[in-house]
């Protein structure tokens, strides 16, 4: 059992960590740069190759049943759902194979609406101090739920 982070602008870094270290597990912090080390002996600051998908690319071949995989990667996350792994969102939304199908068509929906509209501004709203507290409750139930 382990946690992999999508560390790239990864807003929950910390929280992870906490989590990770209270329930004994390793923590992996999979980036292309820009994340520091950590002293925690149950972390891995795991840098890849600068690349568009270096980092999902690791973090997929490795996860699988038993594992919680963070990101807010559609793509990313619905091959790790696949391989079996657990998979949460930064704001604690839990990915599985009853929502990724939703999850990528609306992803993908987005993605061409931004392609024909380049004026077309960001959506949603910003990371809040509700979704680090839902994101620790969910870590928190994802690694009782892997543990069985």
């Amino acid at each position: 059992m382990a946690i992999y982070v999508d560390a790239d602008a990864c807003p929950v870094k910390a929280e992870a960590e906490r989590v990770a270290t209270r329930h004994g597990v390793a923590l992996f912090l999979v980036s292309d740069g820009g994340v520091r080390p950590s002293a925690n002996p149950l972390v891995q600051v795991i840098f890849v190759a600068q690349g568009p998908d270096a980092a999902d690319d690791w973090i997929a071949e490795r996860a699988g049943p038993g594992d919680v995989v963070v990101t807010s990667d559609i793509p990313l996350a619905a091959r790790c759902v696949q391989a079996g792994a657990l998979v949460l969102k930064h704001d604690g939304e839990a990915l599985g194979a009853q929502n990724i199908g939703n999850a990528l068509a609306t992803r993908n929906l987005m993605a061409d609406l931004r392609a024909a509209d380049p004026f077309r501004q960001g959506s949603g709203r910003g990371f809040r101090k509700e979704d680090r507290s839902r994101f620790l409750d969910a870590l928190d139930r994802a690694l009782r739920k892997a543990a069985r």
